[in-house]
């Protein structure tokens, strides 16, 4: 199903008129439309569940998480509504003494108007209709429509439809949540003078796509794109000479997770030479299972994915898992940081599935030089023990990820305050997160008021909703005063 341009102008009037709305809620209001939101999708999960399996294969127990993280975004952005700092209230007093005399200046984010988000293939619940794209922009105060990712239609019509009435039903204006379908349709959206932002997850080149797009307008908005992410991992000889069995399961483990369909999957190990850890990684892969990828494209991809991999004269094939069907088989490849540090543009290039590159690496020297060859990613993660002289590793990965671990493994994102999931690029094409609070960020605007009348002032920048809300008064944090 293709959205016709006719739909198209429809939808997004649709959405035009119910931005004012939106814009000015308050708090109370646009919170409960939130969760009202989450609370239609729970209640709606033993019908999505199935269609989201039967168009990704990715299983009911997978499907009904992601559905719980679905509906917990939602309320955590209610949550960060209701608690008000996202506003960034700020006021500077006048003051005829300073010199120059200052005027009365008053700041706060207010919403930038209709957002376009494009759906991911891999989180058909979590980054697609009611993801932390929508959950951030409505939050925000700005309606959201949702380009269907072709994976998963069927889920995408039917989660749009739920949702939407949902918001309708508990006061949100009509036109809150909008759907188009069709590349044709999603390149219309990002263009349309109504659209203010755009966020997306999925590839580099779809990604650079849109993003140029959204740029060349005559009215250029911003693009958060998601992109690609190779998420490198650094393990000392110290670590694996402690905890070697530990790591080696724990990096097959997170690499084969989800049929290696995970954005933050680790896909470049250093790892040092000489200390085993290769040995052990290819002792458990065999005992791996591969399966169905995503979508045909992704199927058609994987392969050659490897294949360019392999062709490079360094590397060589360290272990496959085993497979049914026409699933993806999980592989691990081996290589010298010599090679990175020389072609990165060929080893260093994300492969979407369960492959891992393991690079070996004899001095801190060779490691840094590769290293600093590596492209900005998502996460970064450094497995070293005490004592171990890591400070300029650690400022290398620090330079090229936007989330540095030193327990675990990347592939597990979670929806908090202080989380921070977006990198230099090519991960993405901004410094802000698309996962956690200030994902809202993206799509706020600064105004300032000079020498406004209380009355003339956005309610929340007057003097007795500030006395109630987290702000700034010349230049020192104030603490709300809550009321019961």
């Amino acid at each position: 199903m293709t959205t016709t341009s006719e739909e198209l102008e429809a939808i997004v009037a649709s959405a035009a008129a119910a931005a004012p709305i939106w814009a000015g809620s308050s708090a109370a209001d646009r919170a409960a439309w939130l969760r009202a939101a989450a609370d239609a999708l729970d209640a709606a999960a033993d019908e999505l569940v199935p269609i989201a399996d039967r168009e990704t294969r990715l299983g009911e127990t997978r499907l009904r998480g992601e559905v719980g993280r679905t509906s917990g975004q939602l309320r955590l952005f209610a949550a960060v509504v209701e608690e008000g700092s996202y506003l960034e209230l700020t006021v500077d007093d006048a003051d005829a003494t300073a010199t120059p005399p200052r005027p009365e200046l008053r700041r706060l984010l207010v919403p930038v108007g209709p957002v376009a988000v494009f759906s991911a293939s891999n989180f058909p619940f979590a980054f697609s209709v009611a993801g932390g794209d929508t959950a951030s922009a409505l939050a925000a105060g700005s309606p959201v429509i949702v380009k269907a990712h072709s994976g998963h239609p069927e889920l995408s019509r039917r989660t749009a439809a739920i949702v939407a009435a949902a918001l309708e039903a508990a006061g949100a204006p009509a036109g809150s949540l909008g759907l188009v379908e069709g590349r044709e349709a999603g390149n219309a959206l990002v263009q349309h003078p109504v659209i203010q932002a755009a966020g997306f997850t999925g590839s580099l080149s779809g990604g650079r796509a849109l993003y140029d797009l959204a740029t060349r307008r005559p009215d250029p908005i911003p693009f958060y794109g998601e992109l690609g992410s190779v998420n490198p991992v650094v393990i000392t000889a110290a670590a694996a000479g402690s905890r070697g069995e530990e790591l080696a399961q724990g990096l097959v483990g997170s690499f084969t997770l989800g049929v290696g369909q995970f954005c933050t999957k680790p896909g470049v190990v250093f790892v040092p030479a000489g200390a085993g850890f290769e040995s052990l990684v290819g002792a458990l892969v065999p005992d791996t299972t591969g399966g169905a990828l995503l979508t045909d494209r992704i199927t058609a991809a994987f392969p050659s994915g490897i294949d360019a991999l392999a062709a490079d004269p360094s590397v060589e094939v360290l272990a496959r898992g085993t497979v049914a069907g026409d699933g993806a088989q999980p592989i691990v490849l081996t290589t010298d940081a010599a090679a990175v540090a020389e072609r990165p543009e060929v080893l260093l290039e994300e492969c979407f599935g369960p492959v891992s590159l393991l690079v070996r690496y004899s001095s801190p020297e060779e490691l840094h030089a590769a290293l600093r060859t590596v492209p900005g990613s998502l996460s970064a993660t450094l497995h070293s023990d005490p004592g171990d002289d890591v400070a300029e590793t650690l400022a290398l990965l620090e330079a090229r990820a936007g989330r540095v671990l030193f327990a675990g493994w990347p592939t597990g994102v979670a929806v908090t305050w202080s989380q921070q999931h977006g990198g230099p690029w090519p991960a993405t094409t901004s410094l802000h997160t698309s996962v956690g609070a200030s994902a809202i960020r993206r799509f706020l605007r600064p105004v300032a008021y000079q020498s406004a009348p209380q009355a003339l002032l956005p309610a929340v920048l007057r003097d007795d909703a500030l006395a109630t809300l987290p702000h700034r008064r010349n230049g020192v944090l104030q603490a709300p005063v809550r009321t019961r």
